[in-house]
This record gives structure tokens, C-alpha cells and sequence, in this order.
């Protein structure tokens, strides 16, 4: 009798362990091995079992890449220069390269940037790893499991705004990867070229999204061509929504539910955070049972932003006089200079840094 418990504990457990595998191998599956074309690199998220998902402006397309990197790990990175450090390793200077954006693989706790080698459209796209190590590789794109989806009504290659600068680069601003749905933020063709819209993964033919319009109390207007900058997924009351937020700096609540392809959507926009400002990055942890908001900006600082009672907040539809309106939020005075920020684990945030001397740090931090 005893033996045949164990037997059947054997087959719970490798039952359990095929599960588990196939699982983990459902995404990877559709990844094909071959060279990965990327035009340029720009934002980052992480999906499953190490998939990296990059947003490739020049080429209106967004990469989903195997990045084999689905050991346990654990440390801090700290690394000083993080810029000068990658322009040795790709064999050029400093001043020839920029850091796009950073994620940190939740399961290895490596680091992966996003690098522009070179400036201007013909810049090569590189991917860059760091581990807690120090460890700085290149993640090589020449045989690599992935798949792509194009991005049909992206806005076209020649577009430029009021001051003549192209608007390629903007194809997409960023994304993220939710439960099966990659969400994409960028601008499209459309006369209200602001778009959101998500895509299946495995990749399915990608649709032509949702115009957005929001109303910016600072600017006193309604606005359908102004991108969204930088967004993260967020429940509010059992509902998915994006929480998005733009330049001058409103911040606006949408739905994912009305988020329908070819539809026009009126977001609410719950916060005016200041003008003059370019949002840059945020992220969304738990501290002291409550849900936080970690925004950093191009000049207002790192703000935070408490979520309890989001959903009261209404939608400011008049013009705003006063610098800030809505959602409170409160200064993080010592983050200084941060230009991108991800999430290490339940305490610890990895941060880019701008030191006074114009280097790049990447180091770990406290969660404020």
C-alpha cells in the first residue's frame, strides 16, 4: 500500500511538472529562431518566462524576444557610468550611444537596456544585460527566438510636428505585457493620431487600436494628438485600467474595456501634476497595505502618489490656474535626477540616474 502512494505521489508530481512545463512553453512556442530585424530599441517590458518585448519605433513594429534568462537570481546592481561602460563594450564613446529605457527581468534580477549605437534614424538597435553581478553583455539578435507584430496605422515615416522634428520615434511610447495583452501607447495616422490598443500574444495581426482624447486642464483645451508618455496597468475597482500620463503633466485614467478598435475614447483625466514637465517613467508597488504610484519626471522630481480612493476622483473638464489639481501626490526630494525606474522586487526599485557630471548610474534603491 505504501508503495503505491508513492507511485501516485510520483505521478501527482510529474503530472504537475508537465503542467507547469507546458505552461511555461505555451508563448514560446510561436518564437522562431532567426535574425531579429529591429530598426531601433526603445521601450522595454518584460512578459512570461523571460520574454522581452521591445517597441520598435523606425519600424512601427513591436519584438517579442526569447531571452533564455529564466534562472532564479538575486542581488542589487550597482554600476557607476553604466553609459561609458556600454559605449567600451559596443567599442565607441559615450557620446555615441543613448539609453533608451530599462526593465528588470523579475525572475533573474538582470537588468536589460534598451541602446541607440550611433545617432539619428540609422542608429543600430542593441539590447544590453546587466546582471547583479556587474556582468555587461549584448544580448546577440543574430539567431534569437522571436516573433513580431507590425503595427499597421502607425504614423508614417515623414510626419513631423510644429518644429519640423520627426514623429516616428513616438510610433510607440510605451508598453506592457497583461495577462495575455501587450498594451501599446504611441501615435497612429489617424486624425486623432493619439492611440492605445492591445495586441494578443502569441502575436496575433495587430488592430488599429483607439483614438484617445483627454482634456488637459493646464493647456485649458481637449486634445487628440498629444502622446502618451509613459503608463501602467492598474485595477480600479476590479476593472483594468490604464492609468496614462502626458506632457505638462495631466494624469488620466482609461478603461481597458472601452478600448475598442477604431473607437474614439474620452479618458478621465484625475490629476494635474504641473507644466513644463515631461513625465519619464512610473511604476505601481505596495507599501503599508496601500498601493503607491512612483512617477519620475524631466523636471518636477520623483512623485508619489498614494491609489486609496482613486476611483472618487473625479474628471477635471475646466481649465486649471493653480500648478497641480486632483490626485495629490508628494516630492520624493532625495531622487534626484532619475530617468528611468522598474521594479526589483517587493522593497527595491532599479533606478537610471543622471549624475551632475552627465553620466548615467544604474544602482538599486530603497522603495520610498
Amino acid at each position: 500500500m505504501r508503495g503505491l502512494r508513492i507511485h501516485v505521489l510520483c505521478l501527482v508530481v510529474l503530472l504537475a511538472a508537465f503542467v507547469a512545463g507546458a505552461a511555461t512553453h505555451e508563448g514560446l512556442a510561436t518564437l522562431k529562431s532567426g535574425k531579429a530585424e529591429l530598426q531601433s530599441a526603445g521601450v522595454l517590458a518584460f512578459g512570461p518566462d523571460g520574454i522581452l518585448f521591445v517597441g520598435d519605433s523606425q519600424g512601427a513594429k513591436v519584438f517579442a524576444l526569447d531571452t533564455a534568462d529564466r534562472d532564479a537570481g538575486s542581488g542589487k546592481v550597482d554600476i557607476a557610468g553604466i553609459n561609458e561602460k556600454v559605449a567600451a563594450m559596443l567599442g565607441t564613446a559615450a557620446d555615441q550611444i543613448l539609453i533608451n529605457d530599462m526593465a528588470v527581468n523579475r525572475i533573474s534580477k538582470k537588468v536589460y537596456l534598451s541602446v541607440s549605437r550611433g545617432r539619428g534614424p540609422d542608429a543600430a538597435a542593441v539590447i544590453v544585460r546587466v546582471d547583479p553581478a556587474g556582468k555587461i553583455e549584448e544580448l546577440s539578435l543574430d539567431n534569437i527566438k522571436h516573433d513580431s507584430v507590425e503595427l499597421g496605422n502607425a504614423v508614417s515615416a515623414d510626419a513631423q510636428d510644429r518644429r519640423g522634428n520627426s514623429l516616428r520615434m513616438e510610433a510607440i511610447t510605451d508598453l506592457h505585457y497583461v495577462d495575455g495583452q501587450v498594451f501599446i501607447a504611441g501615435l497612429s495616422n489617424e486624425e486623432f493620431s493619439s492611440n492605445l490598443r492591445s495586441v494578443a500574444f502569441p502575436f496575433a495581426e495587430a488592430d488599429q487600436g483607439a483614438s484617445v482624447e483627454i482634456f488637459h486642464g493646464n493647456h485649458g483645451r481637449w486634445e487628440t494628438n498629444s502622446p502618451v508618455r509613459t503608463f501602467v496597468p492598474y485595477e480600479v475597482q476590479a476593472e483594468t485600467n490604464l492609468l496614462a500620463a502626458y506632457t505638462c503633466t495631466p494624469l488620466v485614467r482609461f478603461p481597458v474595456s472601452k478600448l475598442k478598435p477604431g473607437t474614439k475614447v474620452v479618458g478621465t483625466t484625475i490629476a494635474e501634476l504641473g507644466n513644463r514637465n515631461r513625465p519619464l517613467d512610473m511604476i505601481v508597488y505596495k507599501q503599508g497595505g496601500a498601493d503607491q504610484l512612483l512617477m519620475t519626471n524631466s523636471s518636477r522630481g520623483v512623485m508619489k502618489m498614494s491609489m486609496n480612493g482613486i476611483e472618487n476622483y473625479g474628471a477635471i473638464t475646466d481649465p486649471v490656474a493653480e500648478e497641480k489639481k486632483g490626485l495629490p501626490y508628494e516630492t520624493v526630494e532625495q531622487l534626484k535626477g532619475i530617468e528611468q525606474l522598474d521594479q526589483l522586487d517587493d522593497s527595491n526599485a532599479v533606478i537610471l540616474a543622471r549624475a551632475e557630471s552627465g553620466s548615467l548610474d544604474l544602482k538599486t534603491i530603497p522603495l520610498p
